[in-house]
């Protein structure tokens, strides 16, 4: 048997910002993670909004230093001509985003908590939530139980403790799956610069990750297909790997914060990656999380005010991105029949 001040269910980018963010501030921290690194996970490609978090996390160097592949903006062809999207920029120059292997993003940001003194308890599986007096007060893993004072799900899409709890959770599209492959060549077309392409169905992402290596994602608005046609110049490019599959119905789990817990990243809500910013949003709302739990443990008394900030802090964010989703989708040639009329 354990007792630490936090435990956290996933050492995705949530989890682990949670940890780097609660192991600075002196909170004794016990990581879960069910698989062994390095796991399989799709590229990503980051928006620039994110280095001033990976710098406050401790990450931005061996993440965004020399060896990173940047790009200034994506090219969208939606409706009309095709038009590039910069990302803007200052006196310094343009902004850049950077694509970044998932393992390397996974193993730096979890070798940083575990050098700030978090427990990583890897792999180890979470078997079903602790509760005393309608409260949660940890965790019982297959390498014993965790007694904690605040407990983390950062455990995904998958939910982890939404589904221990009973969580409801509002689904606000169509069910939505995400296909993703990848291709060994390269593109002059696409070697610098993302492409966003509108179809009759939706939409395919295609980016050059590696200099040998191209990633697509597919995402059809109204029927669940892993059948996917590439551009022409992609076709004859080998395959490597196998094609896979996300759910990124979009969903929010209104009670995100409540009696000893608080969930993050896509264990509390989900848009689809044209939304652009998923990895953005899961570190912000582990560093956040990281706050409201420190405020709790400090003043035990404003614990029901902080879980009330931290659910209309979530709720404000995913509102607002939603509603800029939906107003993208409308643009679109064919849009969804999902989509809620004006």
């Amino acid at each position: 048997m354990k007792n630490v001040d936090v435990v956290i269910i996933g050492a995705g980018p949530a989890g682990c910002a949670t940890a780097i963010s609660c192991a600075r501030r002196g909170l004794r921290v016990a990581l879960i993670e069910r698989q062994a690194f390095p796991r399989f996970r799709p590229g990503e490609s980051l928006h620039p909004g994110i280095e001033p978090l990976l710098r406050q996390l401790g990450v931005a160097e061996p993440l965004c230093g020399q060896a990173a592949r940047r790009f200034d903006g994506q090219w969208v062809h939606w409706h009309g001509p095709p038009r590039f999207n910069g990302f803007g920029g200052d006196e310094r120059g343009a902004w850049q985003g950077f694509h970044i292997e998932r393992a390397l993003l996974d193993t730096t940001m979890l070798s940083q908590a575990a050098a700030l003194g978090a427990e990583v308890h890897q792999p180890c599986r979470a078997l079903r939530v602790l509760t005393q007096a309608n409260r949660v007060i940890g965790v019982e893993t297959d390498n014993g139980c965790i007694y904690a004072t605040c407990l983390i799900d950062a455990s995904g899409a998958r939910g982890w403790l939404s589904g221990q709890l009973g969580l409801p959770i509002h689904h606000c599209s169509a069910p939505l799956l995400a296909c993703y492959g990848y291709l060994q060549g390269r593109s002059a077309t696409y070697a610098t610069t993302a492409h966003l392409l509108a179809d009759p169905d939706g939409w395919t992402w295609i980016t050059q990750v590696e200099d040998c290596l191209l990633h697509w994602t597919r995402l059809t608005f109204e029927k669940n297909t892993r059948s996917v046609t590439l551009p022409k110049a992609l076709q004859a490019l080998p395959v490597v790997g196998t094609l896979r599959g996300a759910d990124v119905t979009w969903r929010i789990t209104p009670a995100a914060a409540g009696a000893g817990y608080f969930l993050v990243g896509d264990a509390a809500n989900r848009l689809d990656p044209a939304s652009s910013h998923g990895v953005l949003k899961a570190l912000m709302s582990g560093m956040q999380a990281a706050q409201a739990v420190t405020d709790c443990l400090r003043q035990p008394a404003l614990q029901l005010l902080v879980q009330r900030q931290y659910r209309q802090w979530l709720n404000d964010g995913f509102s607002h991105d939603m509603t800029h989703l939906r107003d993208f989708y409308r643009q679109h040639p064919r849009p969804p029949s999902w989509l809620p009329v004006e």
